[in-house]
């Protein structure tokens, strides 16, 4: 497997938000139906407008470790569900992520494939369209290009070209090492407080100079 994509399953969202605070970010009404999940791969594109025919033709399309990234057009159809997410799965695809619904939520449970979508509901749609797949796509108001990273977990979903993951994953890592120690800190019995710079960094902005929260771990 792609290394930074390993990498990036191994780190949280919010890590990566807090390395790069510019990190586009999905609409988080769009979130996960199975929890304590985490995925990251490149975006396999399409459109699904009530109509789950088009899913049938991205899970032949795409390659292993995709994200399916299914723009719906906010109508309120289930565009995929169990048998889908099964294929999905045997397929090697990384996700499936709907600005959207699905369906069949208890089965998707026991699959444990990565979705995230708005909701669930019991309506599917028809099956006349053949889908428009490989354009860019909105999803959660955040423009989705063919190939972009998108990385995902309980806490919501991020989506960039590769490289400004690259530029993130570092800083990340030293992140969550920082997070680790201050857990184990706590554990341990120390203070939150003593394991911060907050004394000193209130007192240089009441003083209006710069300064920023810093660990001492």
């Amino acid at each position: 497997m792609d290394s930074l994509i390993e990498r990036l399953r191994a780190v949280q969202v919010s890590s990566l938000c807090d390395a790069d605070k510019g990190l586009p970010v999905v609409d988080p009404a769009i979130r996960a139906m199975v929890p304590g999940l985490s995925f990251a791969g490149p975006a396999f594109t399409l459109l699904a407008y009530d109509d789950h025919l088009p899913m049938l033709g991205a899970l032949r399309a795409a390659e292993p470790g995709s994200v399916l990234v299914v723009a719906t057009n906010s109508l309120k159809k289930a565009v995929s569900g169990e048998l889908f997410a099964t294929e999905a799965q045997r397929r090697g695809m990384a996700a499936i992520v709907i600005d959207g619904y699905c369906r069949d939520l208890r089965g998707l449970r026991r699959i444990g494939l990565p979705v995230h979508a708005r909701g669930t509901t019991p309506m599917s749609g028809t099956t006349r369209d053949p889908g428009t797949f490989g354009r860019e796509v909105l999803l959660g108001r955040v423009r989705v290009a063919p190939g972009d990273l998108v990385v995902g977990d309980d806490d919501g979903i991020a989506v960039a070209p590769r490289g400004r993951f690259e530029a993130a994953i570092d800083a990340a890592e030293e992140i969550e090492r920082a997070e680790k120690a201050l857990l184990a800190g706590m554990a341990a019995g120390r203070e939150l407080h003593g394991m911060t710079n907050v004394d000193e960094h209130l007192a240089a902005l009441a003083r209006d100079e710069p300064s920023s929260l810093a660990f001492r771990v």
